[in-house]
């Protein structure tokens, strides 16, 4: 599919030229939300030649992890990165992972926001919340991305589906924690909305007590560095 006008908060998290199901509330609460330790470290994919990384390290704040995601290339040489909060959420045996961007496009403190060309438009930029399906493995993580293409056509076949509303012919999720809860099970295991499927290799662990970002060991091949602090951002 083409890349669309996206939402502000969702622009790094653009991955193979689709774009994920926006939501206005997170699909975790309390009683769901769970931390797995198999989590931390590093996973990376290769897609023809784009290396794509996924960099999960704890944080202060219980059962929420790190995440930056990156992508590199040999058209793109610097590195695209996005950073964000992801918690694990466990539904009748499903895994599950809600993401949140932790900063806007402009960064995270006032002199940044000073110097971007427009900065009273980051007032009017809307932070959502995306979520994909998790199998976490000892060597590999396996993702389902959304798609909100096939949103768009499980909400003509059943516009009740899931409370939502359309903005700039996009759907964006309006339902409550506990609808969407209700919502993502009853596609878990079908391709109606989790449908992109991607396998990351783990390149690296790390151990949960260590909150410092961790080194990302990268393929070396097509010249791409081995190490992710020698990608240039």
């Amino acid at each position: 599919m083409k890349i669309k006008k996206l939402l502000p908060f969702t622009l790094a998290f653009v991955i193979a030229g689709c774009v994920p199901v926006w939501s206005l509330h997170p699909l975790y609460d309390d009683k769901h939300i769970v931390f797995d330790e198999k989590l931390l470290g590093t996973f990376t994919e290769n897609k023809e030649d784009t290396i794509l990384t996924w960099e999960f390290t704890p944080t202060a704040e219980p059962n929420t992890y790190r995440l930056i995601y990156s992508s590199l290339s040999k058209e793109e040489p610097n590195a695209v990165k996005g950073l964000f909060e992801a918690r694990l959420v466990k539904l009748d045996g499903h895994f599950f992972m809600d993401i949140y961007p932790k900063e806007g496009p402009w960064g995270n403190g006032q002199d940044e926001l000073n110097k971007t060309k427009w900065p009273i438009n980051a007032f009017f930029m809307l932070p959502v919340h995306t979520f994909i399906k998790v199998e976490i493995l000892e060597s590999e993580l396996k993702i389902r991305l959304t798609d909100d293409d096939n949103l768009k056509k499980l909400l003509k076949a059943d516009p009740n589906a899931v409370k939502h509303e359309v903005v700039n012919d996009n759907p964006v999720l309006t339902a409550s924690t506990q609808q969407l809860q209700s919502f993502v099970l009853k596609f878990a295991d079908s391709n109606q909305l989790f449908s992109d499927e991607h396998t990351l290799i783990r390149k690296t662990s790390k151990p949960a007590g260590d909150v410092n970002e961790p080194k990302t060991a990268i393929p070396d091949s097509n010249n791409v560095p081995r190490d992710s602090n020698e990608i240039p951002v």
